[in-house]
């Protein structure tokens, strides 16, 4: 079989997912050190000290879901440049496709069962089989039809979980129905915020590998699967995006730099404001867990898509501009590598919280938490250049390539002659 030719590097595309892998584990974080619905809320857990609610803060307007949001469209404009490569060099797009999607689902399932439950590779291959068969439209349509689908998404949870609040106003009203606050009682049960569940979730990541891998074979075996019913209206129009920002240059740099400014500054502006007004209205409102859901699962679905787009814009426009500098030569050598800076965060976060490592779970308050982003910032910004001056492409790059292509690759990049 002949080894296919590289598609074409963008600089603006490797800088721009060496920002997102890095940004994703300032929210990531909180997931490796503590329960779930810390997550969320700060009142579940990590503290509620000024410098803990200023964190979360902080964290709720300008990283939660943005991030991951950039991971996502970025993912989408990979997948147009890869369709794009095979189209070029007469390979069945389809096939190079398909075989792809395919490996990171089973590396998705391992990095969910045998190191941690937020895998995003599962839900990306998943989606990316559905996004597929969109390729072929033009920008405007991937834009429109993105838009819809996102807006089904917003309004079907904006109702689903404001009617809880309702549940819950319907409950405190005077002569409600014992029914009715029993009702309210589950509801706020099962997000599993009491002290019980709380230290049963410590208890249980604080002990050995085996025990919390049996943990989700038993009680969460279907997550994968979940996680991908919960987030497609919002995945894969995230997708589409990134496929449009493609194919109308946005994510190759082909804009000129006023028009990343100008769009970069207005929506991650507006998205901002109201995420503000969010944030006060939830810290008015003493963390209320119900309200906590509704700004999590459904209000700030709007912000975090203005704030993707206008993140993505501004560094762009950022790495035009310093592009020669070492320091975004470092950033892109990371986002070359995110598959492998990914999925090394995560064994190395699990190994410093979990009870198989260092056992730091549920033990460090939310302020210090990224005293440890910055370290391991540190370790992807210092590996990954040298690694990529030496081969071709990271560790499970290479072995992911190898296994879709079903022929190794070549990894060492020849000495150069005199």
């Amino acid at each position: 079989m002949t080894a296919p030719s590289k598609p074409p590097r963008y600089l603006e595309l490797d800088a721009l997912r060496g920002f997102a892998v890095m940004g994703i584990l300032l929210m990531n974080i909180v997931g490796f050190s503590m329960p779930e619905m810390a997550y969320m809320s700060p009142a579940v857990y990590g503290g509620t000290d000024r410098p803990d609610i200023v964190v979360w803060a902080l964290s709720y307007i300008f990283v939660d879901g943005k991030m991951r949001g950039l991971f996502t469209i970025l993912f989408g404009a990979s997948m147009m440049l890869i369709i794009d490569g095979a189209n070029r060099t007469g390979q069945n797009p389809a096939r190079v496709h398909f075989s792809r999607m395919v490996w990171l689902a089973i590396f998705g399932l391992a990095h969910f069962f045998f190191l941690w439950v937020g895998d995003i590779l599962f839900l990306y291959a998943a989606i990316g089989f559905i996004a597929f068969f969109l390729s072929g439209l033009t920008a405007e349509d991937l834009f429109r039809r993105a838009l819809f689908i996102f807006t089904l998404g917003f309004v079907g949870y904006s109702v689903m979980f404001g009617s809880l609040l309702y549940m819950q106003y319907q409950a405190s009203l005077p002569g409600a129905s014992a029914d009715a606050i029993d009702a309210v009682t589950q509801v706020i049960a099962d997000f599993d915020t009491g002290p019980a569940a709380i230290a049963a979730d410590i208890a249980l990541h604080q002990s050995g590998f085996v025990a919390i891998i049996l943990d989700k074979v038993q009680n969460d075996p279907f997550g994968p699967v979940i996680l991908l019913a919960y987030n497609l209206a919002e995945t894969l129009p995230l997708m589409m995006i990134g496929m449009a920002l493609y194919k109308n240059g946005f994510m190759t740099g082909e804009w000129s730099a006023a028009d990343y400014r100008r769009l970069g500054i207005r929506m991650t502006a507006i998205g901002a404001l109201i995420l503000m007004a969010i944030t006060a209205g939830l810290i008015y409102g003493d963390f209320d867990i119900l309200l906590m859901a509704n700004a999590s699962y459904a209000w700030s679905w709007p912000s975090q898509l203005l704030m993707t787009v206008g993140y993505a814009a501004l560094l762009i426009g950022l790495v035009q501009k310093f592009s020669a500098s070492p320091w975004i030569s470092r950033v892109a050598a990371v986002g070359r590598a995110a598959f492998t800076n990914y999925l090394g965060t995560s064994l190395l976060m699990t190994f410093v919280f979990y009870g198989w490592g260092l056992g730091l779970y549920g033990s460090v308050d939310r302020a210090e938490l990224y005293l440890f982003v910055a370290g391991t910032w540190a370790l992807m910004l210092l590996w990954s250049r040298p690694w990529l001056d030496h081969f071709r492409y990271g560790p499970l790059e290479w072995l992911w390539r190898s296994l879709a292509r079903q022929q190794l690759q070549p990894m060492r990049i020849p000495p150069r002659s005199n």
